[in-house]
């Protein structure tokens, strides 16, 4: 999936491509989030650089709400064994094409 038009210019808006291309992992996980600085809210993270990561558990139960009553992907794996291995997935198959 591209998600730059030939033109240069995003073919949605920017935060409707941070939802796109950024993922969450292990959000229910306090451990991670304290050794993360909170950064496994990837998606908080991009769409509101500036608040703190304190809130992200919070932005993101209505981030789930929002983008499921406006049918806009979230993409979350709920560990951090699952990102890890849907990522070397990624990696692969990135490598194949």
């Amino acid at each position: 999936m591209t998600f730059i038009k030939r033109d240069g210019v995003l073919e949605n808006d920017w935060a409707t491509h941070q939802l796109y291309t950024t993922a969450n992992f292990a959000t229910k996980s306090k451990i991670v989030s304290f050794f993360t600085g909170g950064l496994n809210f990837q998606v908080e993270h991009h769409l509101f650089p500036k608040i703190s990561h304190v809130h992200y558990p919070a932005i993101n139960r209505i981030l789930k709400q929002v983008t499921a009553k406006h049918n806009l992907p979230y993409f979350e794996q709920p560990t951090f064994w699952s990102a890890l291995v849907s990522h070397v997935r990624f990696l692969r198959e990135a490598g194949r094409k």
